[in-house]
């Protein structure tokens, strides 16, 4: 994992975002950074009502329970079905969008669940992060068409399998915790509730009544339709969190997306007014 986050998935990210037009205007820039952040501070808070609506409790999974169900799948799942849907332009604001989203839960999600007050911004350095600031640079200097030739293709192998890897890494992973403690349905449920459904709503809202570039529009329909996210198991193992609470929500979450994810994308385009490339 540390292979597929330092080296693989910088490679795939600036091959998307190195000659990208869209990214060229820093009002799109801005509001997608933005909304990455807000929106998932949103979710966050929508988990830790509908948490204490449920009885959960400080110290009984409340707050891993409201991080897990108000983060969605970010990167890996998303990453595909935008670029299905909507395109490369999209999916290069995709990464941008999701800056704000690795900001929030490498400061807020971290004081969440390891309990303190303050904000290591070190944690925000990462491949990820490294490589959209880098891609952003050399576009707003223009310098990103000079990367051809051998170097731009080493750097699109390498990064088409950052997904694949990383996804059968994660598998793995949800498999060693999946039996650490009893399953519990009023977490499943709940986190379904609020990852499926209020969360959605936001999110839907968010695209259809402010004044967005129409990619940014996209990337928020798949990021609604996106069950649970796999870094709040991380997050839950690293700083103390209630790991087998988040598995549970991300397990419930990405089985009941075979069948919530094609509609809330199907409604939320009608509604909001795209229509993706793909019938």
């Amino acid at each position: 994992m540390h292979v597929v986050f330092s080296v693989m998935l910088p490679c795939f990210i600036l091959d998307k975002i190195l000659g990208s037009p869209l990214l060229r205007s820093g009002a799109v820039v801005t509001w997608a950074a933005f909304l990455g952040f807000g929106l998932i501070m949103a979710g966050i808070g929508i988990g830790l009502l509908v948490g204490r609506l449920m009885g959960l409790e400080r110290g009984t999974g409340m707050r891993t329970f409201a991080l897990s169900a108000g983060c969605q799948n970010f990167g890996f799942t998303a990453a595909p079905v935008v670029e299905i849907l909507w395109g490369s332009g999209a999916l290069a604001l995709l990464f941008v969008h999701n800056i704000g989203v690795e900001t929030a839960m490498w400061s807020v999600g971290v004081m969440m669940m390891s309990g303190e007050r303050g904000i290591s911004w070190r944690k925000l350095v990462n491949g990820p992060i490294l490589a959209v600031v880098i891609g952003l640079t050399l576009v707003v200097l223009g310098l990103d068409d000079q990367v051809t030739g051998p170097p731009r293709e080493a750097m699109r192998m390498i990064g088409v399998g950052a997904f694949p890897v990383a996804i059968l890494i994660t598998g793995a992973t949800i498999i060693d915790l999946a039996t650490m403690e009893k399953p519990s349905w009023k977490v499943m449920v709940g986190g379904a509730l609020v990852r499926l459904m209020l969360a959605p709503l936001a999110i839907l809202s968010a695209a259809k009544f402010l004044p967005l570039a129409t990619e940014l529009k996209q990337v928020l329909v798949v990021q609604a339709a996106m069950p649970a996210g796999l870094s709040s198991i991380l997050l839950a193992r690293m700083y103390g969190g209630r790991p087998a609470v988040a598995v549970q929500v991300v397990i419930a979450t990405t089985v009941l997306s075979l069948l919530t994810l094609p509609w809330i994308i199907t409604w939320g385009s009608q509604w909001i007014g795209l229509k993706p490339m793909l019938p």
